[in-house]
């Protein structure tokens, strides 16, 4: 979620609106595969360095079904090399866009909030464009009136 709050100078609270579009990850994303998501690890394969890891991590790495090789690179520096095609040690929670719009928010204020107007959820980007140009307009004229 972004948000772009354009605050203008000299005009009061009333004047604020912030214009959010909104994909919670509740509604507009779900659980993904390694290879859905496009991860890395997964292309590619990963290491672990055995060094610095605590025992039950250690433990976890080498009992989770994955299959790796144990590498000694030099002394005191030893890895678990995991090849490509395996998830990821990160697999749960990855996430995929489903193909849902997203919601086109006007609010009052800025990210202060603003009592005075209501959210509000416009049902399409075109009607939620065409707000925020109508607010910028009525900016614009105010600032050049003084």
């Amino acid at each position: 979620m972004q948000q772009l709050n354009r605050i203008t100078p000299h005009l009061g609270p009333a004047a604020y609106k912030t214009y959010q579009v909104a994909a919670p990850v509740s509604t507009h994303w779900r659980p993904a595969t390694c290879a859905e998501a496009g991860c890395v690890q997964y292309a590619n394969g990963w290491q672990v360095r055995i060094e610095g890891l605590a025992e039950e991590d250690l433990y976890l790495a080498t009992h989770c079904g994955r299959s790796y090789r144990r590498v000694d690179v030099a002394p005191g520096e030893t890895y678990l090399v995991y090849e490509a095609g395996q998830p990821c040690f990160k697999s749960t929670t990855h996430r995929v866009r489903v193909e849902r719009e997203e919601h086109f928010v006007v609010s009052g204020g800025d990210w202060r909030g603003n009592p005075r107007q209501e959210r509000r959820e416009h049902l399409n980007a075109a009607d939620w464009q065409e707000d925020m140009a109508g607010h910028l307009d009525q900016l614009k004229t105010a600032i050049e009136r003084g």
